[in-house]
């Protein structure tokens, strides 16, 4: 990796593409220190307790502790595609027409996504605020009344939106898929404070019977890590070549090739997904915490969305999997990619053109995608259980989803910089 970057930033048009996306991320981590005005940022210490706030700040970067203007993220933008997606699958015939149009159609759902993204965003700061608003004791907004509470949604969904511009940036000029970048880069700038933390739970506060006890457990961790991520690696990275043929290439001149397909065909974004997905549920509750906080109805819901319980874990888990099999299918579709073949003049040996192989990759895309979804769920459950059954920092039990953002992205980044690197000899090659 580190080679690949020295390589790229040799490249003008790549180290233009790389300062570009750095000085977007810089804009995005000065909007993460400015506070809304209106809001008592010191009270979101009182609510640091809650399994929302770990939660919000691995999908917004650590905006959440001092309530900046990006304290909801890109979460809104997410499930707002999440809901798009699932609406092209014959609900909404208009989509579903707009999905089938290529570059226009993809720029009319966009579109759609926009505005709803606006929507969500603005009920979910407002139920945010409000629950935060009453976990703080009434702290956290100084004024609270209905025209604080509109200024503040206003104020957090243009946060929303000038974060989602800017992955759309980083998208179409940048490096890497825009809204993982900025996750990404959320997640790295919160390492040093959870290092501090860690620093000061297990070494700094503890006594000294039991500062061997904690250090042994900092060095088996530091191990697991370890272990853990070229487990991640290996399997981000492993794919299974499908052979091609070509009936109209004449033999001995390379007639056949591969479609690779990763084991993982979803990579990131179903954990990416889920994350989002949960946090709207949560959000939407806290606005009715102040009077229905004793209702059965909210203890069951706050059960079920929350990253502190098995139950929430689990459905978080189960979340995850099914995202990956749905993102597997609208990665790669195929009726579309047997329909591409057929133009090509190209076949899968052994398989007839047309519906047998539509029905093939969807056999091989449901294999692969078990193994993906087992992985994704494996990595991501198995710290929220060790945190919930051990009472380990939330930090803890959110890292392996955290982890698998890092590796994920990290790749993506490194596969496209490799990308832009060969494009560039063969260019050279051809003058």
């Amino acid at each position: 990796m580190l080679r690949t970057i020295r390589d790229a930033l040799k490249v003008k048009e790549i180290r233009k593409k790389i300062l570009f996306t750095l000085m977007l991320l810089v804009i995005y981590r000065l909007g993460s220190q400015i506070t809304v005005p209106g809001v008592n940022a010191a009270a979101m210490d009182k609510v640091g307790s809650t399994g929302l706030v770990p939660l919000l700040d691995t999908v917004t970067g650590g905006g959440l502790s001092n309530y900046s203007i990006f304290s909801m993220g890109v979460s809104p933008f997410i499930t707002a595609q999440i809901v798009v997606q699932l609406l092209q699958m014959d609900i909404i015939p208009k989509f579903v027409e707009w999905s089938k149009q290529g570059e226009v159609g993809r720029r009319k759902l966009n579109q759609v996504t926009r505005y709803l993204t606006i929507v969500l965003g603005f009920v979910q700061s407002i139920g945010i605020t409000a629950g935060f608003n009453q976990l703080s004791g009434l702290g956290l907004v100084k004024s609270p009344n209905m025209k604080a509470f509109i200024t503040i949604g206003i104020i957090l969904t243009g946060g929303t939106m000038l974060l989602t511009w800017i992955g759309e940036q980083i998208t179409d000029k940048g490096l890497g898929n825009g809204v993982s970048v900025i996750i990404f880069a959320g997640i790295i700038a919160r390492f040093p404070n959870g290092i501090q933390q860690i620093y000061r739970d297990y070494i700094t506060n503890s006594s000294s019977a039991d500062l061997a006890k904690n250090i042994g457990f900092l060095v088996g961790l530091v191990i697991i890590i370890l272990i853990v991520v070229q487990f991640v690696t290996y399997v981000q990275q492993a794919s299974r070549r499908i052979p091609i043929q070509y009936t109209r290439r004449a033999a001995g001149s390379g007639s056949e090739s591969f479609l690779p397909l990763k084991v993982n065909v979803a990579g990131v974004i179903p954990v990416i997904f889920a994350s989002s997905f949960i946090v709207t549920p949560q959000t939407i509750l806290m606005a009715f915490q102040a009077n229905h906080s004793g209702d059965q109805w909210y203890q069951v819901l706050t059960e079920i969305f929350s990253m502190q319980t098995t139950t929430g874990s689990i459905i978080y888990t189960l979340l995850i999997v099914l995202f990956t099999f749905f993102y597997a299918f609208v990665q790669v579709n195929p009726e579309k990619l047997a329909e591409n073949l057929q133009k090509q003049g190209a076949y899968i040996p052994g398989v007839w053109p047309g519906n047998e192989t539509i029905k093939f990759m969807s056999g091989v895309l449901m294999r692969l995608s078990t193994v993906g979804a087992a992985f994704l769920g494996l990595v991501s459950l198995l710290p929220l259980l060790a945190a919930n059954l051990f009472n380990l920092p939330q930090s803890i039990g959110l890292g392996g989803t955290s982890l698998l953002i890092i590796v994920g992205v990290a790749l993506e980044m490194d596969r496209q910089l490799r990308g832009l690197l060969m494009k560039r000899e063969y260019v050279g090659f051809i003058r």
